[in-house]
């Protein structure tokens, strides 16, 4: 089973309590959905600039996770239409966190949880 790690942008943890991420981690769907078995083992919000993120990520890893996942609202944006990516989210630098994150833990890093936008696939960081 695949212990997992998801790491949220500060300037949604007031408005998404992350539950469709918990309900597509469980169902292995969206960005879960390339584990045959995973289970959630810790949340962290990072706060700007992002450098947080690595430490955060370090006690992830501590902690045996074994791959951190980084919310689809840092890169994507919710229209009336739905998820674009487009316009960007929440995180202007979220590919540069991702790839400090990935290279500080050497863990695989995601780009995507719940509400992918059309035609996306998460990027991972090996």
């Amino acid at each position: 089973m695949t212990q997992l790690a998801i790491i949220r942008c500060e300037k949604n943890q007031d408005k998404c309590p992350m539950t469709n991420c918990f309900r597509c981690l469980r169902g292995k769907k969206e960005g879960f959905a390339g584990y045959d078995d995973c289970m959630l083992i810790g949340v962290f919000t990072c706060r700007c600039p992002g450098d947080v993120a690595i430490n955060l990520s370090k006690i992830l890893k501590a902690k045996e996770a074994e791959a951190i996942h980084f919310c689809t609202c840092t890169f994507a944006q919710k229209t009336d239409k739905g998820w674009f990516v487009e316009d960007g989210g929440f995180c202007e630098d979220i590919d540069d966190i991702i790839g400090k994150v990935h290279k500080e833990t050497g863990l695989p890093c995601v780009k995507g949880t719940a509400h992918l936008p059309k035609n996306y696939t998460p990027k991972t960081w090996t």
